[in-house]
């Protein structure tokens, strides 16, 4: 027989509490690889048979009673839920099945085997992390602890392991390869690691410059291209100044805006190259995509309500490209931009992993060395211009996160979206005499959402919530108001992380739609057109729907609460009733009032929640990526600790640093993805002509 029971169905059987955190391992890091062996199907055989034979030994001295069957569960990973298929007969585990095929290739992605063979043995779920993959062996424990309650009827309480939060080794050695294991040798003048939002304006740009260019991309196809992208002056904004004047940025007054959201740990001069630069790169990248036929661009203009300021300013940098009504379906950005690479002689090579750059005997970065992800055979890559890392952040390194972003891991709630970069690059880097940021900050925005029996962390698998940052009512989990809701997206998280559990919850009425218009949003979540006419990213209505109609809404599924009256939306959102009202009527009286003599909220942010139906859910952090890493100086080249430059390396985007720091500061709309481009493009022009 073969049963399947959900994690939710799993956990409403068990008590709270009863699945101890696995401990902690210390990363092998990206190049810790299998060479490849013509004997590793008879090895993993070996090993399976070895397993087996403890297991005998293990069960008979555990003296376990089980129902026969075959029994599935899942638990939430680093990227995506991962699945367990154990076997039973009356006294032992017979078989273990680990499909972890959905988390980070070259980590969590390859312990499968080894937790199989070590969960049969030990006849326990009670097993040993596998090094450098501590969050994926902790979903396989979970689900494998699930398996084994499933079939002996009796819950299964993993012990509870330290968490080596702050002092895992998530750097390790750089890897060896044996030059014989290097089977295939490439050669270009600029190589560009990694196809993402850096990675194509840097290969666009190098070919454009008439330059020999490779791109090497893990994925199986390359990431799509973000489309918020951050500017000052250019000629879209230009163009809008006569109309509205407030759009115009002070260049100093930014500077010194994004050096105080760093709290000083930024570099001065590299700010200064996006400020001074980004106009070019908008304007470049513009006349390329608008000549396709495909795309416009246009330019977000937005400050917020002048006569009611926030107490952070905001500044008008988005532009977005969007589809033109004679773009096929089938083109994307992403062919687009590879057609302009190809085009001019450039080359794309998928599923080719980075484990090392190569360096000569003067410390230059010659080229790198890479695994097919395929077959599994190993790759020289010779740059003889140079190397333009563009590799991203570490946001699905578990172990780099625990160790560097403990907080984040607290509050960010799990959803497929999300940057898949696993830190491979920044490992490179500083194993070349890199040197890292000091503080390390990621971009977050509050647009997860989990159930009324749940809370926010890196373990609990949730729902987008588009909505999230809207300005509405929030309390904490006693049901009281805690901060001024109106602000940076981070902001509103970090006073978050004080209440407990880390999760708050969203509390609006039926004239939600009225106000979500009147709160004058800016940057990607705004729901409404802009002042100058530019389209927002998403649009109320669909959001609306997408919360509230279909079986998979947040409506449907549990997640987003209705009621007729405040008592009962707070005994639907598992929150004290009579703190929860209380905190209600106090809102609505500073409403009345037009003052938030409480927390200082803008006026046309202050909207009453007293009209049914009422809506509450719990939300969390969605973590999009990392923004600190390796450092770099004004040309993109990456730096040692003397400040000296590493020959023949260059970088952009989120596995650079020196530009973040603390949190990011989502009021200059596109600032991250701007600087990426800026910057890929910066660094592909030095390249090119070296």
């Amino acid at each position: 027989m073969s049963k399947e029971l959900s994690r939710r169905d799993f956990i409403k059987g068990m008590a709270a509490g009863a699945v101890g955190v696995a401990s902690m391992g210390v990363l092998a890091g990206c190049g810790d690889y299998v060479l490849q062996d013509s004997n590793a199907a008879a090895k993993a055989a070996a090993a399976k048979d070895a397993a087996l034979q403890a297991a005998a030994a293990a069960a008979a001295e555990k003296g376990a009673a089980y129902t026969p069957g075959t029994y599935t569960a899942s638990a939430q990973g680093i990227a995506s839920e991962v699945k367990v298929t154990m076997t039973f007969d009356e006294t032992s585990i017979t078989d273990v099945v680990i499909d972890v095929s959905g988390e980070t290739a070259d980590i969590g992605a390859k312990i499968g085997p080894e937790m199989e063979n070590a969960i049969l043995a030990g006849q326990t779920a009670d097993v040993d992390a596998v090094s450098g993959a501590s969050v994926t062996s902790d979903a396989v424990r979970k689900a494998a602890a699930d398996c084994i309650s499933q079939a002996s009827g009796k819950e299964v309480v993993l012990s509870a392991k330290e968490e080596k939060i702050g002092g895992s080794d998530w750097l390790g050695e750089a890897p060896e390869v044996a030059e014989g294991d290097i089977t295939e040798e490439l050669s270009t003048e600029v190589l560009v690691v990694g196809c993402g939002t850096g990675g194509w304006i840097a290969a666009m740009t190098a070919a454009e410059e008439g330059a020999k260019v490779l791109v090497v991309e893990k994925a199986a196809e390359p990431s799509k291209v973000k489309e918020d992208i951050g500017a000052i002056d250019s000629k879209l904004q230009q163009a809008s100044f006569a109309a509205f004047p407030e759009f115009k940025i002070d260049k100093t007054e930014a500077l010194q805006e994004i050096v105080r959201y760093a709290s000083g740990y930024a570099d001065y001069n590299l700010i200064k190259v996006w400020i001074d630069n980004s106009a070019e790169l908008v304007d470049w990248l513009t006349e390329k995509l608008e000549s396709t036929g495909h795309w416009v661009m246009e330019f977000e203009g937005g400050v917020g309500n002048l006569d009611h300021p926030e107490h952070t300013k905001a500044f008008a940098t988005g532009h977005s490209p969007h589809a033109t009504p004679d773009k096929p379906d089938e083109v994307t950005l992403n062919t687009d931009m590879q057609e302009f690479v190809e085009s001019r002689g450039g080359t794309i090579r998928c599923n080719t992993s980075l484990v090392k750059l190569e360096l000569n005997a003067d410390g230059k970065v010659t080229g790198i060395i890479a695994q097919d992800t395929n077959d599994g055979h190993y790759v020289r890559v010779n740059a003889s211009k140079g190397v333009i890392m563009a590799t991203g952040g570490y946001a699905s390194n578990g172990d780099m996160m625990l160790a560097l972003q403990p907080q984040t891991m607290k509050m960010k709630i799990n959803v497929p979206m999300g940057s898949k970069s696993d830190g491979a690059g920044i490992k490179a880097m500083l194993w070349a005499g890199g040197i890292m940021d000091p503080c390390h900050a990621s971009m977050m925005f509050n647009r997860c959402s989990c159930l009324p029996t749940e809370t926010a962390g890196y373990q609990t698998n949730g729902k987008w919530f588009w909505f999230g940052e809207q300005p509405f009512l929030k309390v904490n989990l006693n049901g009281e108001r805690f901060c001024n809701e109106s602000g940076p997206y981070e902001f509103m998280l970090h006073s978050m992380y004080m209440q407990p559990n880390h999760t708050y919850v969203d509390v609006f009425d039926a004239n939600v739609k009225k106000y979500a218009e009147q709160f004058e949003e800016v940057g990607c979540c705004r729901l409404f057109p802009f002042p100058n006419g530019a389209r927002s990213n998403r649009d109320f209505d669909t959001c609306w729907r997408d919360m509230t109609e279909g079986e998979n809404s947040h409506l449907a599924l549990g997640y987003l609460q209705k009621a007729d009256t405040l008592e009962e939306l707070a005994e639907k959102l598992n929150i004290p009733a009579d703190e929860f009202v209380a905190t209600v009527e106090r809102y609505n009286e500073l409403c009345a009032k037009g003052v938030d003599e409480d927390y200082g909220k803008p006026a046309h942010r202050l909207t009453p929640v007293d009209t049914a139906p009422f809506y509450g859910i719990r939300t969390g952090a969605w973590h999009l990526t990392t923004l600190d890493g390796c450092r770099i100086n004004t040309d993109m080249q990456v730096i040692r600790e003397d400040g000296s430059v590493i020959e023949g390396l260059w970088a952009t985007g989120d596995c650079t640093g020196g530009f973040f720091a603390n949190n990011y500061p989502n009021l200059f709309t596109g600032l991250a993805c701007g600087r990426t481009m800026t910057f890929g493009h910066r660094a592909a022009k030095n390249v090119a002509h070296r």
